[in-house]
């Protein structure tokens, strides 16, 4: 059976973002990797996004993610392309501003991203 793709989208603009890293790193560090291939999207508090790289452990909130790259947001159907495969599904786990208001779940409806 294949593995279900997770992007899981953590840290934000907000005063939550060190918040976020902790509960991201909470849910990397339980998530069925039998069932589940997890791939880390960091928002920066610049608003830059980070794909890729290490996934976040609770000592990572200040530093940024190792190996990871910056990626432009392209909307594409289904899904959207990570490192030439496609996500099934994308996890948000923002908190604060721009994250618990709806604003990147709207992005992700515009792209047409499940999340």
């Amino acid at each position: 059976m294949r593995k279900l793709r997770v992007g899981i989208i953590f840290g934000g603009r907000s005063g939550e973002h060190e918040v976020s890293i902790a509960s991201a790193a909470s849910i990397f560090k339980h998530l069925d990797r039998t069932r589940y291939d997890a791939i880390p999207i960091r928002i920066e508090k610049n608003g830059r996004w980070m794909l890729g790289g290490n996934a976040p452990d609770a000592r990572s909130a200040a530093g940024p993610i190792e190996g990871g790259v910056t990626e432009a947001l392209q909307p594409v159907e289904p899904s959207a392309v990570v490192s030439g495969s496609r996500l099934d599904v994308v996890f948000p786990v923002l908190h604060g501003p721009y994250g618990e208001d709806g604003t990147v779940q709207g992005l992700l409806e515009l792209a047409n991203v499940p999340y």
